[in-house]
């Protein structure tokens, strides 16, 4: 139903946008504040574009969860799609998704309509080849690896030369 709304209702909205300012105000000076915002929200966006890679970064290097800043990064290049499409209301949505405090508040919303299944992968290389331990996923048991194997006939030989970087 979303997707009816932005395809069909946010054109309505801003041709009827223009309709009344350019009424108010005037053609020029319409078109002239449609250029201006361009111009303003590509500065905001750089700006905003690389405070979000600078805190992606740190979660990075500080080995944090770095899904709220790649989501403050995905709302940032949002609101630069939403700034360069011309009009007065997706300009008001790019400059408001600009304002931290609002991105946070859109985060936080998303987050609780969103289930996320995480999985974290612990153990080590030790124990693994044809003596691995078969074990279920769901226990979380260390040192466990979970997978499949076949087991090659150690008669077999190899029917093609040695490539020098395995031994046969």
């Amino acid at each position: 139903m979303w997707l009816l709304f932005a395809f069909i209702g946010v054109p309505i909205i801003e041709i009827a946008l223009f309709i009344q300012v350019g009424g108010a105000i005037g053609t020029p000076l319409t078109l002239l504040i449609v250029v201006l915002t361009a111009i303003l929200g590509t500065y905001m966006v750089r700006q905003q574009g690389r405070l979000a890679i600078g805190n992606l970064q740190r979660s990075f290097s500080e080995l944090n969860d770095p899904t709220e800043p790649l989501a403050h990064g995905a709302m940032v290049l949002i609101s630069g799609v939403l700034l360069l499409t011309p009009g007065f209301f997706t300009d008001a949505l790019g400059f408001a998704l600009l304002v931290p405090a609002i991105r946070s508040a859109v985060f936080r919303y998303a987050k609780s309509r969103v289930k996320v299944q995480t999985f974290s992968m612990r153990g080590s290389s030790q124990g693994m080849g044809r003596n691995a331990s078969h074990h279920d996923a769901q226990s979380g048991a260390e040192g466990v690896i979970d997978g499949e194997f076949t087991e090659v006939d150690p008669n077999k030989r190899a029917t093609h030369q040695p490539s020098g970087w395995t031994k046969h």
